[in-house]
């Protein structure tokens, strides 16, 4: 490993926050679902006193999402599965690659989460600009700067050219923080921002097109496959972005606009996807064989194993979109039958809160154990050491953020409140 490893495939997470029945977003932070009156999204106004729905309770209070959780949980396993495929995978090997081509999904769906949890909090408890930014930032920028920051200082010190030259440091680590480049990772913290600053404008997008959501889902659908077959099979008409194409949100429109609709009609959504879980699994399959059945022409027409399972192309608006809403299909399937005081449950509920955490951190964890003439890749033979790797990576990320959930750190380095703070306040009252 070098002392700066990119990985061949790069993907990612991002955040909201509130109070009460939640949902959760990609960062891990809780979009609060607890009502204002008159605020309700648009099919969840009206909602009848006594009769449960997929967003309402019985007693007509907002639901926590449940299903949201585990969307996420499953998308950052799987966000793990790319990166330590990434460094872990031989150069021949079709079987890892085919893999990493179905799971270079990550960072769309989570666009597509980040979009619907904040249209779907702000539908239900608006907030003014000047509470809900600073709000926003805080749990996610200062994780941003902070981990851009542990990065790059690492990668310093490691390299003998650099160490040592303060103002390399300065420089690199300004690029970094500017460029989203500062880890292969944090670009998805960038954009996730620039959804943030969008906000209004797209709430204000949704509310305008009400009555035309399936016109505006199809034409950001054909702008999303025009973006990602110029970035595909016309790089050159992008040479004016420097390869900085992922840092950008407009790369992402479609995800971006699809989870913002799908929150404006979320109760209808939500029952759809629960009235026919079938037909929707099905389809999930089927648009999962499409994508290998891509990655295996595009093979046979002579791109790498790499290159023809990149994030960045247009089977992926197809597959990305499936994964979606299956993942959230089958987190409704578990939500509908979960026991409060079950083990399972806590489980998700904590696999939840350190998500965030675990994705800031990770690959830090993967840099240590494959790092130069790693132990573990003369330990552990290849595919195996794919395998190894996820397991000793997931179980260390949780270990570290856990310890850091327990410091005066944790809000940089989790994204999260200190969970020793916390206890000393519930001690005092």
């Amino acid at each position: 490993m070098s002392a700066r490893p990119t990985p061949t495939g790069h993907d990612a997470a991002s955040a909201t926050t509130g109070t009460s029945a939640t949902a959760t977003d990609a960062a891990g932070t809780t979009a609060a679902d607890s009502t204002a009156a008159g605020a309700t999204a648009a099919d969840t106004t009206g909602t009848t006193t006594g009769v449960q729905t997929p967003t309402r309770t019985a007693s007509g209070r907002p639901r926590h999402l449940y299903e949201v959780d585990v969307l996420r949980i499953l998308t950052f396993a799987c966000v793990i599965g790319v990166h330590t495929t990434s460094h872990t995978v031989a150069s021949d090997d079709v079987g890892l690659y085919a893999v990493l081509g179905l799971l270079h999904f990550t960072r769309l769906v989570f666009f597509s989460l980040t979009a619907f949890v904040l249209v779907y909090s702000w539908s239900l408890r608006p907030r003014p600009l000047a509470q809900f930014w600073p709000r926003r930032f805080l749990l996610v920028g200062v994780p941003y700067l902070a981990w851009s920051f542990v990065y790059v200082v690492a990668a310093w010190l490691i390299d003998g050219t650099t160490r040592g030259d303060v103002p390399a440091l300065v420089t690199t680590a300004a690029e970094g923080i500017v460029t989203g480049t500062a880890w292969y990772h944090l670009y998805f913290l960038l954009v996730t921002m620039q959804v943030y600053l969008l906000l209004p404008a797209i709430v204000w997008l949704v509310r305008v097109t009400r009555r035309h959501h399936v016109t505006l889902l199809v034409v950001s659908f054909v702008v999303q496959l025009a973006v990602f077959a110029a970035y595909k099979y016309e790089p050159h008409s992008i040479d004016w972005l420097h390869g900085y194409q992922k840092q950008f949100f407009f790369s992402y429109v479609f995800f971006i606009v699809a989870g913002a609709v799908a929150a404006d009609h979320a109760d209808a959504f939500l029952r759809f996807i629960r009235e026919h879980r079938r037909a929707v699994l099905w389809a999930f399959a089927g648009a999962g064989a499409v994508t290998l059945g891509v990655w295996w022409v595009q093979v046979g027409l002579g791109q790498s194993l790499y290159a023809a399972g990149t994030p960045l192309q247009p089977v992926q608006v197809l597959w990305s979109t499936a994964v979606f809403v299956g993942f959230l299909t089958i987190g409704a399937a578990w939500a509908d039958r979960r026991r409060a005081d079950g083990a399972l449950a806590r489980v998700v509920d904590y696999a939840s809160d350190r998500s965030f955490g675990i994705f800031l951190s990770h690959p830090f964890v993967i840099w240590i154990l494959l790092y130069g003439d790693s132990w573990l890749e003369a330990v552990v033979p290849k595919p195996w050491l794919t395998l190894v790797t996820v397991v000793l990576v997931l179980v260390l990320s949780v270990a570290v953020t856990e310890v850091f959930r327990w410091t005066p750190l944790s809000v940089p380095l989790t994204g999260r409140p200190s969970r020793a703070r916390r206890r000393v306040a519930r001690t005092a009252a």
